[in-house]
Order: structure tokens, then C-alpha cells, then sequence
């Protein structure tokens, strides 16, 4: 038990910055701004309470003075005042002062003034000049306003209670005050906007620049100027982008150079190899590694080109698709197509084609060539898509991302470890160029299922999609 409640703040801790973490914004800039905000907001409330506070001392003494002379100079005007017109004396100071003088009893229903410090300061400074007998009160019987009471003579018993009028006691420009003070407040709020976004502009720079790089692409450089720190990231962001692409145009002349050079005495070892006359069974494994050598050769030729320069074209997908298949169904290859009657995009016709032959080529040596290839097209809200099926071992979903990589094959699930593992991250790439993605997901029934999706243009994203067909009754 002592152990559970040792563990309770903690989890409350831990609860409590998870909900922290939820409700304030993940961007520098404003995280930034709100602190400077907070920052701001609380200097500015420090400085007028130190200011409310040496200012209440003052200002107390000034309105205990002005009331002082209010009641002494009603007292004075009653004294010596005709007392046949005394009545009219009092009217007139209620009508042209606000300031009603009416007697006292012990018995009047007062409601006393709030207990703030400005008000005690205001009490006993005024009963310092008029005495300690001089009451005060918010409310006197059911009229609202300042009351204090007075006396005639200061031997004399009888008081009177005399009213001023709430505004005169009451802080003047309150209203004006907190409006400056907000705009104030604003005008700072604004420049310290201005400050950090002079940092964030940059870093939301570099991170776009950084994505081109993972994407394999050349950004534009940055900016080298503004603040000395930010200036010197961006030179050093910009030369590691140079850097990089330079290795990248220098590894992708070494794999075409390397790769082309080895197709030539292939090429004879394979002729060498038929003419040997050895027997049928030994030529046809030679002939078959010499061709997974070739088709290796060609991998790395593909991958070293680079992204690829071709443009895009309005093409149709189901015909690129029904004419890649073709050959594969000459050689007796269990290829089943599924697709619309026309479903147009625009793509990079050969480099679509290469991606969608690398896909078809690893289903088959991973799924095996009895096992039937389901190859559709379908649109999925704004992309086209093309998807290969096959029905081998499939890829576990924690090995997919790491299967996009160049250089990469399973081991385990799809335990055939021929090939370069280029294929996938050909076909990545591919994709990518075309602003498009490739999913890679396991079928139900076991198998990988890939799908590449490209952008369709507006008026092809606007048609309905028609039912699949099989491929082979549109081509009869």
C-alpha cells in the first residue's frame, strides 16, 4: 500500500505533462511566442500592482483632502448660514455639488465601505483631520454613495451624515489606463512575433531542404544571411547538400560504369557455355545463374541512373499494364488482370514500366511461378493505382520500411536471397518522382499485396470509375 501511494504522484506527474505535451503547439515559433507571451503578460501585471501600490499611498491623501475641505466647508457654509434659509443651502449643494447632508441617528441602517487597502488608507487619513469619531459608509438607509459623518462643533453630540457623490472617490480613467496597457501589451506581443519568426522562417527552410535530401533530390540553396547563428547553419546545410550530391552522381556513375562493363563478358561466358556441350541440365542451371547475374546488372544500371528525366505523359494504365503482362503470359506465367476499361494519368511511361516489372518479377521469384500473379488497376479517392498480388510468405510489417531501402532482402518470411535487394527501392523511387507512393500490405490469405499509386490530373480524378474486366476477354 505504501509503495502504491509512493507510485501515485508520479503516474499523476506523467498524466499531467501527456496532457501538457497535447494541448501546447509543437512548433518552435510558437512555442516561443507563448512563452514571450507569458513572459510579457506577467511583467506587465507586476508592474501595476508596484505601481497600483506606491500609487494608492498618494492618491489617498489627495482624496482624504479634497473631503476634508468638502465637509468643512459644509460645516462652515451651515454655521454661518441664516438659519431661515438653511433649507435652501442644502438644496442647492445637493444640486450643483452632488453633496446631500441629512442628520444622523444611532439607529441608521449603514451598510460600512469595502475593506481594501486603498480605503483604509482613505479612512484614516481623513479621520486623522476630522477625529476618530468620523464614521463612514457605502450606503446610507437605501442611497448608494460616499457617506462620512461630521459634526457641527466638536463638543456638540449631534452629527450629520453628508454624501458624496461615488465618482469623485472613484479611480478616474480606469478604463483608459487598462486600455493602454493593453496596447501595450500588444505592440510588445507583436514585435516578439516578429523575433521568433525570424527564426522559424529558416528552420521550416531547412526542413523542406531536408525532405528534397531524403527524397533524393537536389534542394535549392538556402539563404545565407540574417542572423550570424542562422547564416552559419544554412552553410553548412548547403555545403553537406552539395556533398551529397556529388557522392550520389559519383555512386551512380560507378554502379552504370561497373554495371555496363560486366554485360559484355557475361554476354560471351553464357555464348561459351551453350557451345560447351556439356550436359542439357548443367547448361540450362548455367544459363539460368548467368541470367539472374544479367538481371542483377540491370538492377544496378536502373538504380544508378538516378531519378529519372523522362517526362510525364497522359497514358493509359490499363493498356501499359494488359502490354507489360503479355510476354509474361507467352511463357505460360499464371498472370490474372483486373482492369477498368481506360484509367488515364499522367506518368513516365518506361520508368512506370520498370516499376511495375520489378514488382511483377519479385512476386514471382518469391510466390513461385505456379502460383497465380493478381494484377488490377482501380482508383482510390485522387490516385491511380496498380497492384500486384501475390500468394508467397509475404513481409512481416515491422521489415516493410526497412525492405524500401536499397540493398535489402528478407531472410526470413521471403527466404529467396537472389537478387541485388534493388528492386523495391527501384520501384520506390520511381513512384516518388511521379509525387506518388508504393504500400506494401499482406493479403488476408497470405501473400503481399503492392500497390503503386500515382496522382490522377483533375479531369481524370472527375471520371467514374468503370467495372473491372478481365484483361484477357478485352483482348480477344
Amino acid at each position: 500500500m505504501t509503495e502504491l501511494l509512493a507510485r501515485r504522484p508520479s503516474g499523476w506527474l506523467h498524466q499531467l505533462h501527456r496532457v501538457a505535451q497535447r494541448l501546447l503547439p509543437r512548433t518552435l515559433l510558437w512555442q516561443t511566442f507563448l512563452l514571450v507571451a507569458l513572459l510579457l503578460t506577467l511583467a506587465l501585471a507586476a508592474w501595476s500592482q508596484i505601481f497600483r501600490y506606491f500609487e494608492e499611498g498618494p492618491r489617498a491623501r489627495d482624496l482624504a483632502q479634497m473631503v476634508v475641505s468638502v465637509v468643512n466647508l459644509t460645516r462652515t457654509a451651515l454655521i454661518n448660514g441664516d438659519a431661515a434659509r438653511r433649507r435652501e443651502l442644502l438644496i442647492e449643494l445637493a444640486a450643483l455639488e452632488g453633496i446631500r447632508v441629512y442628520p444622523a441617528e444611532s439607529t441608521d441602517e449603514i451598510v460600512p465601505l469595502q475593506d481594501t487597502r486603498p480605503m483604509r488608507l482613505l479612512v484614516a487619513e481623513v479621520r486623522r483631520n476630522l477625529g476618530e469619531h468620523t464614521r463612514f459608509a457605502s450606503r446610507w438607509k437605501t442611497l448608494d454613495g460616499f457617506w462620512i459623518s461630521f459634526r457641527l462643533d466638536p463638543d456638540d453630540q449631534d452629527e450629520y451624515w453628508a454624501m458624496l457623490p461615488q465618482d469623485r472617490i472613484a479611480k478616474p480613467h480606469a478604463l483608459e489606463w487598462l486600455s493602454w496597457g493593453g496596447a501595450a501589451l500588444m505592440a510588445a506581443l507583436l514585435g516578439a512575433y516578429l523575433i521568433v519568426s525570424r527564426i522559424g522562417a529558416p528552420l521550416r527552410q531547412m526542413a523542406r531542404a531536408a525532405r528534397m535530401v531524403g527524397n533524393g533530390q537536389t534542394p535549392p540553396p538556402l539563404a545565407e544571411s540574417g542572423p550570424q547563428e542562422i547564416a552559419i547553419v544554412a552553410r553548412a546545410f548547403n555545403q553537406m547538400a552539395g556533398d551529397l550530391a556529388r557522392t550520389d552522381a559519383d555512386r551512380a556513375l560507378i554502379l552504370a560504369g561497373v554495371s555496363h562493363d560486366l554485360r559484355t563478358p557475361l554476354a560471351r561466358l553464357r555464348l561459351g557455355v551453350e557451345m560447351s556441350g556439356a550436359p542439357d541440365g548443367e547448361v540450362t542451371a548455367m544459363v539460368t545463374d548467368i541470367e539472374e547475374m544479367d538481371r542483377i546488372i540491370g538492377q544496378f544500371l536502373d538504380f544508378g541512373r538516378g531519378a529519372p528525366q523522362e517526362p510525364l505523359q497522359e497514358t493509359d494504365l490499363s493498356a501499359l499494364v494488359a502490354e507489360l503482362a503479355e510476354p509474361y503470359r507467352l511463357r505460360g506465367l499464371p498472370l490474372e488482370l483486373s482492369l477498368p476499361a481506360r484509367l488515364e494519368a499522367p506518368v513516365r511511361r518506361l520508368s512506370l514500366r520498370r516499376a511495375l516489372a520489378n514488382l511483377i518479377d519479385n512476386a514471382l521469384r518469391y510466390a513461385g511461378e505456379t502460383q497465380s500473379i493478381d494484377i488490377s488497376a482501380f482508383v482510390d479517392d485522387d490516385d491511380a493505382c496498380i497492384e500486384v498480388a501475390d500468394r508467397g510468405p509475404g513481409i512481416p510489417e515491422d521489415q516493410i520500411e526497412r525492405m524500401r531501402h536499397p540493398f535489402t532482402r528478407m531472410e526470413g518470411a521471403r527466404s529467396n536471397t537472389k537478387g541485388a535487394g534493388l528492386g523495391l527501392a527501384i520501384v520506390e523511387r520511381i513512384v516518388k518522382s511521379h509525387g506518388g507512393h508504393l504500400d506494401l500490405l499482406p493479403r488476408p490469405e497470405g501473400g503481399l499485396r503492392a500497390i503503386l499509386r500515382v496522382p490522377l490530373t483533375a479531369a481524370s480524378s472527375s471520371r467514374v470509375r468503370m467495372p473491372a474486366v478481365k484483361a484477357g476477354a478485352h483482348h480477344q
